[in-house]
């Protein structure tokens, strides 16, 4: 039965990678309260310390969101969104926190014809060559 099942769209990731740099004291505290049984692994440890600072500074981000007018969470933009700008005249700023995607089958022309800036603190998804056609629009 299994072979029948075909994933037509692959699942975007609902997070995104980083590396940090720990000194060995701090990582071998760390270490210490996973085998401790505090927390699952290295991963459930920065995850959860880094939800606790951002709920401990909430209100500056809610303020700075507003400030700043960003759309908050996951914002995504299709072929369809574009040309409908394009039809209405109108430039697309971008502002986002969280996820921006840009749709697939957006190409790089309609792109650079409907969005004046690009600004996302997260993760911007969209092909290499969207990316790079807004490059110079892009903080």
């Amino acid at each position: 039965m299994a072979s029948n099942v075909h994933e037509i769209r692959p699942k975007p990731s609902d997070s995104e990678k980083i590396t940090i740099n720990l000194g060995f004291v701090d990582l071998g505290q760390v270490d210490l309260m996973v085998q401790e049984g505090f927390y699952s692994n290295r991963t459930d440890f920065i995850r959860t310390a880094i939800r606790n600072q951002l709920e401990r500074h909430a209100d500056v981000v809610k303020q700075s969101t507003a400030r700043k007018s960003l759309d908050l969470g996951l914002r995504n933009y299709s072929r369809e969104d574009l040309e409908a700008a394009r039809r209405a005249g109108e430039m697309l700023h971008i502002n986002v926190l969280g996820l921006a995607t840009i749709a697939q089958d957006v190409t790089p022309e309609l792109a650079r014809a409907t969005i004046t800036s690009v600004s996302v603190l997260g993760a911007l998804h969209a092909s290499p060559a969207v990316k790079s056609a807004l490059a110079d629009r892009t903080r």
